[in-house]
């Protein structure tokens, strides 16, 4: 049995109406590569990379092998500033859209919780209808059993009638 939307089999039917929200900024070419980017900002790849970097940076300007940015380093902290500029509103919005999916997830589940909520209620309901009925017939059984076995008694009497000593 395949699951399809709108269907009682499918699972998430009270998430595919939120499927817009899956990528954190967006399914085109600038959500794609701005999540990517937002993503790479927290690897150790990146961290050991711009620890390299940097090192380099300062250790060449130091000790001379390249006098682009003497200390205090002013053209680093340019760079930094740039990064932090980027990186800032990047992550932001992804905490933004990742709440906005959250909220929406939370909402999707509630409703499939109320659903499943009518839907045990229901079973219970007919649960409780099958029970009345199976009490009920159990009861004219035992009263049909009862009447066989009055009745029985009466046709024994009547063909087999009692010895007397």
């Amino acid at each position: 049995m395949s699951a399809q939307p709108g269907h009682d089999s499918d699972h998430l039917r009270f998430h595919r109406e939120h499927e817009h929200l899956s990528k954190t900024f967006g399914a085109g070419t600038f959500g794609l590569k701005a999540e990517a980017f937002a993503r790479f900002f927290g690897t150790p790849l990146f961290l050991g990379a711009q620890t390299l970097i940097v090192a380099v940076w300062i250790g060449a300007n130091v000790w001379g092998f390249a006098h682009f940015d003497r200390y205090p380093f002013i053209l680093l902290n340019l760079a930094f500033s740039l990064q932090a500029a980027y990186a800032a509103p990047l992550i932001l919005l992804a905490q933004t859209r990742q709440a906005e999916r959250d909220k929406a997830h939370n909402d999707a589940d509630a409703r499939h919780r109320e659903a499943l909520a009518q839907q045990a209620a229901r079973h219970t309901a007919q649960m409780m209808e099958l029970l009345r009925q199976n009490t009920e017939l159990t009861e004219t059984t035992k009263q049909l059993v009862e009447r066989i076995d009055k009745l029985t008694a009466e046709v024994h009497g009547h063909l087999l009638p009692e010895r007397q000593p």
